[in-house]
């Protein structure tokens, strides 16, 4: 039966890790543009955020299997959970972290850098030519790569020397006393694990506090208001209408225009402007119906026409989603500000929650049936993914106050997907730590574990509840009574987590304030978005989002539904278009 169970959870997680495969596929080929793909740029994409979904996406597996040894209901380990076998899953989970972390920071800071100055150094012309060789290719490519490479050493000569936090005389407790290091790999490997969530939870607060507001009210505000292929037809005519106007206005004067009057000057004038302007929007048309492109273009937005009437609800649905998760971080933070066992001096560890926690509650007692904590889980931690894109889409790929790239649907260059790959594991790096022990930490460190809390007068051995549910209690860091560390396991993810606060306190206090300043810089955003459509910088609008606006994104309901029929099938219907 235990293995069967194992078993069970290990293939959904294979599921899962297949259906992340397939969004990051459709993210990378819906993002780029279709004009200068580079097969070592996408297979690098595609490939580093899988692993970064995958390794933040293991948790539920973690917290599943530490609490499939104990029955909730009675408080003790099962029969078949002996510490020889709880060991053994704690320790299979453990290699599994440490090869997707190690995965993680490899990608990160070598392959993607390695893949940028591998398509920088291609020259189109010298290939052609048969001056430039593959090797010289590579070797370009890795010149530029060895600095990458001697920052990874320091980092990890750093963690393998820096000196870790001692035991403190507050810290009683086995569990913590356990996570205080003196294992200089394992050191290292925690050092720079640190260092990347630090440079991580910075631009976690920039972009995904930003998109998780942005997000759903995006999804509210715009919808067109008419079809793309009503839309196409309605350009056509009036192109068409101005180009004949046009050629009346040049026949009275010969191809002179100093000959026409001041009147027709102007005229022709404003008709040249207005051409350009229709020329901008038939072209957008034709993108959005996806043509001249593949068919996985035309089906994307085929699909988006489909679920577009459902924009408003879904955005509603997300909107309250978002506000659940922004008051459980805030929940969590105060209560870790009030009752952390010895604040800034262990990076703020808390070592049981006393605030109720709307998310955490939820999945802790939908862990108590697998896979439905899973379902719950992954439509989380891809809302705050989405949100991540959407932030970097917003703000854009800056150095301080300086756009460097810009993230757009069919335009981004390869060199803009792969910096912004390598922010979005960053900041998915950010968010593990995010869920883990902010948003649901109660969860993520035991999960629907339970222990029963027996008066010191009953014996010891295995302990058993069956006649008083009432002592029962959830387990947690602090429970003193010793039936509580024969039963309750910590699942292996908030082991690290806490190894990092706790052997380099500075990591934690800035994990601590940093929740502080997302949750502010989303309120300011949300309030801001209420009562202002969400754009981009207005000095470079993209010829697109200029010519939506024009068009009436933010029309009425009913129009809606008559543009999406269309723009599935295809064909424009009656515009009856009269000017909004």
């Amino acid at each position: 039966m235990a293995l069967l169970q194992t078993s069970l959870i290990w293939i959904v997680y294979a599921v899962v890790i297949a259906i992340l495969l397939a969004v990051a596929s459709v993210f990378i080929y819906i993002y780029q543009t279709p004009r200068d793909r580079s097969p070592s740029v996408t297979l690098t994409c595609i490939l580093a955020i899988t692993s970064l979904l995958a390794t933040v996406l293991l948790l539920p597996v973690d917290v599943a299997l530490v609490s499939s040894t104990t029955s909730s209901k009675l408080g003790r380990r099962k029969d078949w959970a002996t510490q020889d076998a709880v060991d053994s899953i704690t320790y299979s989970l453990t290699i599994v972290y440490y090869l997707l972390y190690s995965l993680d920071a490899l990608l990160c800071l070598l392959v993607i850098p390695f893949t940028y100055f591998w398509y920088e150094e291609y020259d189109e012309v010298a290939a052609e030519a048969g001056e430039q060789t593959l090797g010289q290719r590579l070797w370009g490519a890795l010149k530029y790569t060895l600095s990458f490479v001697a920052i990874v050493v320091i980092i990890f000569l750093v963690g393998f020397f820096a000196p870790v936090a001692k035991d403190k005389g507050d810290l009683d407790l086995d569990y913590f006393k356990r996570l205080l290091t003196e294992n200089h790999g394992e050191r290292a490997l925690t050092f720079a694990l640190g260092l990347l969530m630090t440079v991580g939870i910075c631009l976690y607060v920039l972009y995904t506090s930003a998109g998780l507001a942005l997000f759903p009210i995006s999804l509210i505000k715009t919808a067109p208001s008419i079809s793309s292929p009503t839309l196409r037809a309605t350009t056509a005519q009036q192109l068409e209408a101005n180009r004949e106007r046009q050629r009346q206005l040049e026949g009275r004067c010969g191809g002179n225009p100093e000959l026409l009057s001041s009147k027709d000057r102007r005229e022709l004038d404003t008709l040249t402007r207005e051409e350009r302007t229709l020329i901008r929007r038939q072209r957008l048309v034709e993108e959005t119906q996806g043509e001249g492109r593949s068919w996985l273009m035309r089906a994307w937005y085929k699909v988006g026409a489909i679920f577009r009437p459902f924009k408003l609800i879904g955005g509603i649905l997300l909107l309250l989603v978002a506000f659940v998760v922004w008051v459980s971080m805030l929940l969590t933070s105060i209560d870790k500000a009030k009752n952390s066992i010895c604040k800034h001096r262990c990076g703020y560890i808390l070592g049981h929650i006393n605030v109720f926690n709307p998310v955490n509650w939820t999945l802790v007692q939908s862990a108590k049936v697998f896979p439905v904590d899973y379902a719950i889980f992954t439509v989380l931690v891809l809302l705050l993914f989405c949100s991540s894109v959407v932030g970097i889409a917003v703000v854009g790929i800056r150095f301080l106050w300086i756009r460097i790239f810009q993230i757009r649907q069919g335009h981004t260059s390869p060199q803009a997907l792969l910096l912004a790959t390598a922010l979005l594991m960053l900041m998915i790096l950010a968010l593990n730590y995010s869920i883990s022990m902010v948003v649901a930490p109660q969860y993520a460190t035991f999960g629907p574990q339970t222990f029963c809390d027996r008066a010191p007068s009953l014996p010891l051995g295995q302990p058993d509840c069956t006649n008083s549910k009432d002592l029962i209690k959830p387990c947690s860091e602090l429970a003193k009574n010793p039936a509580a560390r024969q039963v309750c396991t910590p699942s292996v993810v908030s082991t690290f987590l806490n190894r990092i606060t706790l052997n380099f306190p500075f990591f934690g206090v800035v994990f601590f304030w940093a929740q502080f300043f997302f949750l502010g810089i989303y309120l300011i955003v949300f309030v801001t978005s209420l009562f202002r459509a969400p754009k981009l910088d207005e000095r470079q609008l993209d010829e697109d989002a200029e010519e939506a606006e024009e068009e009436g994104l933010l029309a009425s309901t009913g129009r809606r539904f008559g543009a999406t029929w269309q723009d599935i099938t295809g064909r424009a219907g009656q515009t009856g278009h009269s000017g909004d």
